[in-house]
């Protein structure tokens, strides 16, 4: 391990029920975003950027094609000698009768023969689920230079939304005094980014005694980070200021492919200082035909446009027939909006096609639809 002495464990486990059907058959961080990226692209990239070469990758719902994604850790360039992305299902082993992660704390507990093996003095997790750039060695300087135990990456929230984050009473030095999840009457707005970094040494001891608590839920933020507040250890909050979404609806998954339509974007994918890598699928560039009408429009290569698109994300390969219209909408991969059809505030899921003449979503609607069925048009 160079440079930091930092492993990575990035937790991508997650059902993400709250996605419907776009999880039924992936696991919420290989859900698609952006045009052409991954969720997991996100701290996969933001890994390779900040210097940390060894990267466990913690798999469990639906996870064959997200392992077969992350696999392949040369798109991150992640694949050079003393370095790699591995991933890590929960398996069972000769001393314990487990074939699942149990809760948070437990995916690394099951995994601390891994992370032994490369023997780093510092241990960082991070969720697979989130869209945002940071870099995590400028993290790991500020918990040095603070002699914590542990550092929280904490983002500033609107008041009124606190209730829905774990949220971090800090002193005037950052250092952590309470932690709440999800509080009724919060008393700050530092939301927990469900980002960590730890001394190795003293989480495997925590962990290891966390292993034999029945009662213990096996959960970073219910059983870690309370117990080492018990104990007064020195846990500190590092302010993140940048663009941070978590993905984990429908509705916030619309937005941040919303939020790219803005020129001056606080994500920026176009910031070749700090670059967000995916997987290069081999497509041609995008046609669009000569009735076409566009405005406002993300598009990626492989799409064919003869309909009018405005306010819209489309994917790699995505179709707008002639005469179809597609208003404040995201096509995902595939996506085929036939002649005549019209969409409105909606996802089109992977592969799914809207029939001739269909009209689908509701331009009034305060939520959005996600199509993820073949919608019938005109025969």
């Amino acid at each position: 391990m160079k440079q930091n002495n930092m492993l990575a464990m990035i937790l991508a486990g997650g059902r993400g029920t709250r996605l419907h059907e776009l999880t039924k058959k992936v696991a919420k961080p290989a859900v698609s975003y952006g045009g052409k990226y991954r969720i997991i692209d996100f701290p996969l990239s933001n890994c390779a950027n900040s210097g940390i070469d060894i990267v466990g990758v913690l798999t469990q719902y639906e996870s064959i094609l997200l392992n077969s994604y992350v696999a392949a850790g040369r798109r991150w360039g992640l694949d050079a000698k003393d370095s790699g992305v591995f991933v890590l299902p929960p398996r069972e082993k000769a001393d314990a009768n487990l074939d699942v992660y149990r809760g948070t704390a437990d995916a690394i507990s099951q995994n601390i023969d891994f992370i032994d093996s490369y023997s780093p003095d510092y241990l960082l997790i991070l969720s697979g689920d989130h869209i945002y750039k940071m870099d995590y060695s400028k993290m790991l300087d500020y918990h040095k230079a603070c002699g914590a135990d542990a550092t929280i990456a904490v983002i500033e929230v609107p008041m009124k939304e606190a209730s829905r984050f774990g949220i971090m009473n800090t002193n005037e030095t950052g250092r952590i005094i309470d932690f709440e999840e999800k509080p009724q009457e919060p008393k700050s707005n530092l939301a927990s980014m469900g980002i960590y970094i730890f001394d190795w040494k003293l989480l495997r001891k925590m962990l290891t005694a966390d292993i034999k608590n029945p009662d213990s839920n096996h959960d970073f933020g219910k059983d870690i980070i309370p117990e080492m507040l018990r104990e007064g250890r020195n846990l500190y909050a590092y302010k993140f200021q940048g663009y941070w979404k978590d993905v984990g609806t429908i509705d916030s998954l619309w937005e941040a492919n919303m939020d790219l339509l803005d020129k001056n974007n606080a994500l920026d994918l176009s910031d070749n200082s700090w670059k967000i890598y995916t997987e290069d699928v081999t497509t041609p560039p995008h046609y669009i035909g000569p009735n076409a009408e566009i405005k406002r429009a993300f598009i990626t290569q492989g799409c064919v446009i003869d309909g009018e698109v405005k306010n819209s994300v489309l994917f790699t390969s995505t179709k707008v027939m002639s005469n179809a219209k597609v208003y404040d909408s995201v096509l995902m991969p595939g996506a085929v909006v036939e002649e005549g059809a019209v969409v409105h505030r909606a996802i089109i899921a992977d592969g799914v096609k809207v029939g001739k003449n269909a009209v689908v979503g509701d331009p009034n609607s305060e939520h959005i639809e996600l199509i993820s069925k073949r919608v019938k048009g005109d025969e």
